[in-house]
Parts: C-alpha cells; structure tokens; sequence
C-alpha cells in the first residue's frame, strides 16, 4: 500500500452511491481545490445497499424536503451524460419515467390527498385519480374496495442502480479522487476535531474532515467517533416472478396493503417480469439485521406478497416465481429519514447516515449538499438542515407518511 496517502482534505468512510456522489460533487466543485480519500472496505459492493436496491426514485412523499430532494435528483439522472460521462462515455442506466402509483381505500383517502396538495406545491407532476379515472386508466386493476389513487407522470421511475453507483465512482476517481480497499477501525482526535483515521490494515490517515457514508455500518462508524446515532440494518428482500399475461402501462404500484411491484425489462408474447415486496408486519418482525444474513425468507411471498398482489391484479393469479435476495436497509429509527451534516461537539465529522431505503434516488441532492458544507460551512443549492443531527437531541421529526 505504497501509494497510500498520509493525509487528505476529505476522507469519505464508504464508496457506494453516497459517498461516491459526495466524492465526485467535491471534485466537480470549481472551488475546492483539496484532495479526497474514500475507504471502502468491499470495492465489489457485493453486500452493498446501492447495488441490491431496487433502485427507484419518487416525488410521492408527504415531506417538502424529501420532495425537493427528489426533484434535483431526477433532473440529474436525466442529464447523467452531462455530469459523469467520462472519455466521451456516457453511462447507460436505464432510466424509465413509469411513474409511482399509490393506492388507498376509503380509510386511507385523507391522508393521500393531503400529500397530493404538498407534492403539487413543490411542483412533482402527480395526478390524482378517483376510482373510475383509475379503471380507465389501469384497466388491469382490481378497484372495488379503492377510493383514489395518484401517479406521477413523469419525473418518477426506476433505473439501474448499480449503473448509477459505478458512473459516481467513475467519474470521481477521473476527477482524481483517491479510493482505496481497507475498513475503518478508529479516529484520532485532537481536542474535539476528528484529525485522523485508523484503518484495519495498520495505516493512518490525517485528515481534515471525515463523511461518515458507510450505509448500514454507519452506527459502528460515527460510534468511533464518540457519536450516537439511531441507525440500525435491516433486512429487506425483492422478489421476481413473472407474469404470463402481459400487462400495459404497469407503474411501480403502491398497494393499501404495503406490497409493491413494478416491471422489470419489457413485455413480450411470453409474458412480463416483475419484481416486489412487503415490508414486515410490525417491529416484532422486522430485528436489525446480522452482517452476514442474506437468507431469503420464502414464505413472505407465498404468504403475503403473492396474495396482496394477486387481489390488486387479477392476472397476477398466474405467476412463475423466481430468484429473490435480500439486502440491507440503513433504518433510521428516529423518523426513516437521513442524518445529514455536522455533529455537535464534534469538529470535522459529517454524518450521511439512516437514508432508510432511499439512499439511491438521493445520492445526487445529498451529494451536492454535503460538498457544499465541506467547502462553504453552509448548504447553498438546497437547505438540508431539516435533516441535520440536532433534530434528534430536539426531539424534532421530520415526519414521512410515504414509507415504503
């Protein structure tokens, strides 16, 4: 490990989606002019919540700021071409703009259209339908017992995640960012600032400031640093099965019930696949994930997926299941939303921890925004403060009624 640095501006702990986008937003900035490490201890993101994503991005949530978020976030897949083509590549992701469906009964109405009135106020193209306007529009629906239901037009969507992670990494390591294959294991402080990290391998590296993007590890990382945070793994799976019916216009549907499902690839004669899931039933069911469990649980789909989606749409009655896999979500158990920015009492540590399942589709924005703190000591393009770590000592939520 001769090439090693000694020391860095910026050393990012992990280098999937987070971290890489906050590494390359760094580099592109025209005023810094520093250097950046990111210590990534499994460069084949094999276990990595970036590449076992389903990898989606949305406008529907009941927050202004996740919403905002969201909305940089599509424009910049978009234009992923521009931002990180590199040599005259550019990166192929796969984006499809088939928008979200959400669905609710009687019982869930209010709180739809409440979110629909703050979603169109940040200006997400989400349309809200009753139940006629849904048959009409999704004739392979089942929409006896809904009441409405809205869908986003455009700007919402899946892509390929792990195409969108190695374009971030990418481009930052052209824009000279140093990566290197070793596990955090320790900081140094001097009075209250973080000045150094200690790795597994024995080498140490001095350091200016330190960005804690280390997914579903990030409570062991900021935990090195004296600083709590309430962020746990756990395990969330995707399951495959293909349909023999071919289906129209099939959205990434939201079902009362909890199940979603969306197409993957295109529809031939044969059929369509698709990929879904549900979350647990309660907290009882849902423990903080080992590090080394991966185990699919077969009967989720058989005993609950499979039926909740069936109900939803009738030719889901006719499936052939296929491969699943399970991977980890970095929970925020305050509020399900990310922990971004600086911590109190601790100088020159930057938290981007608990994104809770969204991490991808809010790479690009917290990316942005955690440059823009390095090099200003402020947010300038959008104010993330709402996320920041003193609202968990302030007992200060930011509510999200759109958890997945």
């Amino acid at each position: 490990m001769t090439d090693l640095p000694q020391n860095a501006d910026v050393v990012i702990v992990g280098g999937a989606a987070i971290g890489s986008s906050i590494a390359y937003h760094l580099m592109a900035h025209p005023q810094f002019s520093g250097s950046v490490v990111v210590v990534e201890k499994d460069p084949s993101y094999a276990r990595a919540a970036s590449a076992l994503s389903a990898a989606s991005i949305r406008q529907q949530y009941s927050s202004a700021i996740n919403i905002k978020i969201s909305l940089f976030g599509i424009e910049f897949l978009r234009q992923i071409g521009t931002h990180l083509g590199v040599e005259g590549h550019s990166p192929a992701i796969d984006l499809h703009e088939g928008g979200y469906l959400y669905l609710a009964s009687e019982a869930g109405k209010s709180v739809l259209l409440e979110n629909h009135a703050v979603q169109r106020r940040e200006g997400a193209d989400i349309a809200l339908f009753d139940r006629q306007q849904l048959a009409a529009q999704f004739p392979w629906l089942r929409v006896e017992d809904l009441d409405c239901g809205t869908w986003g037009r455009t700007g919402e969507g899946w892509f390929d995640g792990w195409a969108v992670m190695q374009a971030f990494r990418r481009k930052a390591r052209a824009l000279g960012v140093h990566y290197i294959q070793d596990e955090v294991v320790g900081f140094q402080k001097t009075g209250q600032a973080v000045s150094e990290v200690r790795l597994a391998s024995g080498a140490k590296i001095g350091c200016g400031m330190v960005i804690n993007a280390a997914g579903a590890q990030g409570q062991k990382v900021a935990a090195m640093a004296d600083v709590s945070i309430p962020v746990v793994p756990k395990k969330r799976y995707v399951f495959t099965f293909h349909c023999k019916t071919p289906l129209a216009h099939v959205p990434l549907l939201i079902d009362p019930s909890g199940a979603w499902c969306r197409p993957e690839g295109h529809a031939d004669a044969s059929g369509q696949l698709f990929i879904g899931s549900i979350g647990p039933q309660s907290e009882a069911d849902d423990p903080p994930m080992a590090d080394d469990d991966f185990e699919v649980d077969p009967h989720l789909f058989e005993d609950r997926l499979w039926p909740a989606l069936a109900h939803r749409i009738p030719a889901f009655e006719e499936i052939r299941p296929g491969r699943a896999w399970a991977g980890p979500y970095d929970m925020n158990l305050f509020d399900h939303n990310a922990i971004l920015g600086p911590v109190t009492g601790v100088d020159g540590f930057l938290l981007a921890n608990g994104f809770s399942g969204h991490g991808l589709q809010q790479s690009p924005a917290v990316g942005r925004g955690l440059a823009e703190y390095v090099i200003f000591g402020a947010y300038r393009s959008l104010d993330l403060s709402e996320l920041g770590f003193d609202r968990l000592a302030a007992q200060r939520p930011v509510l999200e009624k759109c958890v997945i």
